[in-house]
């Protein structure tokens, strides 16, 4: 019993081990925005919202093919309904009633009908609206895709922009620290003022601050982009792209001069869709005013008895068939048709009105978006050289410094300097590749 225990234990033990034991993952950009097309959560409920619309188009074509249904029923009549006639009918005193009960104490009933719509003008409409709705959801699949390709691409741009400051932060820490050492020990020797000593460390403080904060803001930006690639944030996550290799690939002068076509945005084709399923609507109303003709089939069996025999070898059943078919014309309603109509035709018409502002709305995003773009082509080659400059001044400034002829004013706002040109350097890579990704959802190319 004790061993039995004991391998219960280490089972249970190694099962909730296994569940606790974390995934791994190595992503490109292109590898992770893969993935995040088809493991995003927001991905995987369109998916579902396009399988809801096929059973959805499926359940109004069937609405229009034969129905069968079955029914069995059953009724005690424990105390039967009485009627009074006159009682003369039996040789009774004439003026007098009698009471009779018609009926039996026991029914039962079996019926099979089958119903077929032959023509109805608003079920022809609703065959086309729902291809309309399936259109609709997969236009919002292909929407949901778009936006998670520029989620990814922010979130996977906002954690190299983290890794890349830390390191630069870290290295600028070393940097300073040998600087701050050397001047404290220099100090020391009485050949310099204190003030140099303090001044390198507010800025070592300010760096210090900057480091905590940004690796902070790595292990976030991380954790968002899993959410967004819909992996659990406790897997692990390595990221194989770096920085300004992204960069140079997105550096796409070509893509400046590409002719738009506001069709060819995906929010363009969803409100072109709206103005499909108002149009639809319209259609409706108006094969209201058309008869519609259906047809029934009804077969079933009647038995009664004042015992309960009805499965009694015996007992009596008595059929009855009936073939049915009813034509409807609509005549006469006080012209509330027609006022649902004019409300579609108006509704139509307001669809038109914001497929056109979605169109010129499209092309001011277009040219705000080109804009971006060049300007963050435009910015990056001006903080890339502004570094060089920077990196330069600072290295003049450090060896002045060390050598007596530079105030510790001066090198330390060499220093700003160069960090804040660092940080604009690293902006701009991002920028270019944020505002790309921007200009192509515009466009429609993915």
């Amino acid at each position: 019993m004790k061993n039995k225990i004991i391998l219960t234990l280490l089972l249970f033990a190694s099962i909730m081990q296994a569940q606790e034991e974390k995934k791994s993952y190595t992503f490109s950009l292109d590898q992770a925005i893969t993935h995040a097309t088809t493991n995003n959560r927001s991905a995987i409920n369109a998916n579902r919202d396009i399988e809801m619309a096929k059973k959805k188009k499926w359940e109004t074509t069937a609405s229009g093919l034969p129905q069968i249904n079955g029914s069995i029923s059953y009724q005690n009549n424990f105390e039967i309904q009485k009627s009074l006639i006159p009682a003369e009918i039996f040789g009774g005193t004439p003026g007098t009633f009698q009471e009779v009960a018609f009926g039996t104490k026991h029914n039962a009933t079996g019926n099979l009908s089958l119903t077929q719509l032959l023509f109805d003008g608003s079920y022809i409409v609703a065959l086309q609206a729902s291809k309309t709705y399936l259109q609709f959801y997969e236009n919002s699949k292909k929407k949901t895709d778009i936006d998670v390709r520029e989620m990814i691409i922010n979130a996977y741009g906002s954690v190299l922009l983290a890794d890349e400051s830390v390191q630069i932060l870290q290295k600028n820490k070393t940097v300073l620290e040998k600087t701050l050492f050397d001047t404290d020990q220099t100090f020391k020797n009485g050949l310099i003022e204190e003030e140099n000593v303090e001044q390198l460390k507010i800025t070592l403080a300010s760096v210090n601050n900057n480091l905590n904060y940004v690796t902070r803001l790595k292990d976030i930006s991380l954790k968002m982009l899993k959410v967004n690639l819909g992996i659990e944030i406790e897997d692990e996550l390595t990221l194989t792209d770096k920085l300004d290799d992204l960069t140079q690939k997105n550096l796409d002068l070509a893509l400046k001069s590409t002719d738009f076509n506001a069709t060819s945005n995906i929010n363009y084709v969803i409100t072109q869709n709206f103005v499909e399923q108002r149009n639809l609507e319209m259609k409706l109303e108006k094969s209201k005013a058309l008869p519609s003709l259906s047809a029934g089939v009804n077969f079933g069996y009647n038995s009664f008895g004042d015992k309960f025999t009805f499965f009694n070898s015996d007992q009596k059943y008595f059929n009855y068939s009936n073939l049915g078919i009813t034509l409807n014309v609509p005549i006469f309603s006080s012209f509330a048709r027609s006022a649902r109509t004019q409300q579609a035709q108006i509704a139509l018409e307001k669809a038109k009105t914001d497929l056109t502002e979605t169109e010129q709305k499209l092309k001011l995003a277009y040219q705000n978006a080109k804009s971006d773009y060049e300007y963050s082509i435009e910015q990056y080659n001006s903080s890339k050289e502004s570094l060089g400059l920077a990196e330069r001044i600072e290295n003049k400034q450090q060896i002045k410094f060390k050598e007596g002829l530079s105030s510790s004013f001066d090198f330390t706002e060499a220093q700003r300097q160069l960090y804040t040109s660092q940080q604009n350097y690293l902006q701009a890579m991002v920028d270019v590749i944020n505002k790309k990704a921007a200009l192509e959802k515009i466009i429609g190319n993915q």
